[in-house]
């Protein structure tokens, strides 16, 4: 018979968050644990990307140079001018409070099944037993591949149902414009690279990635959990957009940095499958 510490439970924030403590599956240890104020922050560039798509000689030729910088140093830069709707972005994130805020039965009806990739993940309660992140997840895959158009809506529908189209709507419709933005910042990489705009540009075109949201409950006991451990990200790249929370951290030269949110910029880094693609620069 399997013990009661073997037995993975639900992360219900709703009821976590109001308890005076917290499951010790949890807490962290102590040389991991987060330090009570913020690491200095880290000097990430931000890139005129619409500088860039103006043509502009100058704008091409500075922005590739910052790119190169940000890439060599640590892999991290921000987006700005980036031409992505303010009120599509932040409808993305009304979208998502909106469905985090729903009953842990209802946002289970999405749960993430063994072995697969989409879904929806209360921490990692069912993976793992121990240094447990302080988050729930939503992650449904996103292709450009034009036979499958609409796939993010058609997923919240056949999961979550009709109610949900709305929800759908919105997150095809930013998974569109990050697409283009993906591209974009492609093609400044290729320029910086000396391989030319269209080949990273043509390369991911047909692409297919994920889209995760991340939501980090009030936690009662801050000081010893955290919203997510440190970790490296797999893809090619990595394009996220903050809340005005704070909280994403890099570490480089053997320290913490913070980075801090800007609602009009989106932070992109470089994930370790364009650091095998590029490993010769």
């Amino acid at each position: 018979m399997p013990t009661s510490e073997q037995i993975p439970f639900s992360f219900d924030a709703s009821i976590l968050q109001n308890q005076s403590h917290i499951p010790p599956q949890f807490i962290w240890p102590d040389h991991e644990k987060p330090c009570p104020e913020p690491p200095p922050g880290l000097d990430v560039p931000p890139i005129d990307l619409g500088g860039f798509l103006s043509g502009d000689p100058d704008a091409v030729s500075n922005a590739a140079r910052l790119i190169d910088e940000a890439c060599r140093k640590h892999g991290f830069f921000l987006v700005v001018n980036h031409g992505i709707d303010m009120k599509l972005i932040q409808e993305a994130h009304k979208s998502m409070d909106f469905f985090f805020g729903m009953p842990l039965d209802v946002k289970e009806k999405a749960l993430r099944k063994p072995g697969d990739h989409c879904g929806y993940a209360s921490s990692f309660t069912n993976r793992f037993s121990s240094k447990l992140p302080w988050k729930e997840t939503l992650s449904f895959r996103y292709s450009a591949d034009r036979h499958l158009s609409g796939i993010v809506q058609t997923y919240f529908q056949q999961v979550m149902g009709q109610d949900y189209s709305a929800f759908g709507r919105v997150c095809q419709k930013y998974c569109e414009a990050m697409n283009s933005l993906c591209l974009n910042v492609m093609e400044l990489l290729g320029i910086s690279l000396g391989v030319g705009g269209d080949y990273f540009r043509e390369f991911f075109g047909g692409n297919d990635s994920i889209m995760r949201l991340n939501y980090y409950p009030p936690c009662q006991k801050p000081d010893v959990a955290l919203g997510t451990g440190p970790h490296c990200d797999p893809t090619s790249l990595t394009i996220l957009h903050q809340d005005d929370v704070g909280g994403l951290e890099v570490f480089v030269d053997e320290k913490w940095h913070s980075i801090t949110p800007n609602p009009h910029a989106f932070v992109v880094n470089i994930g370790d499958t364009f650091m095998v693609h590029t490993h010769t620069n």
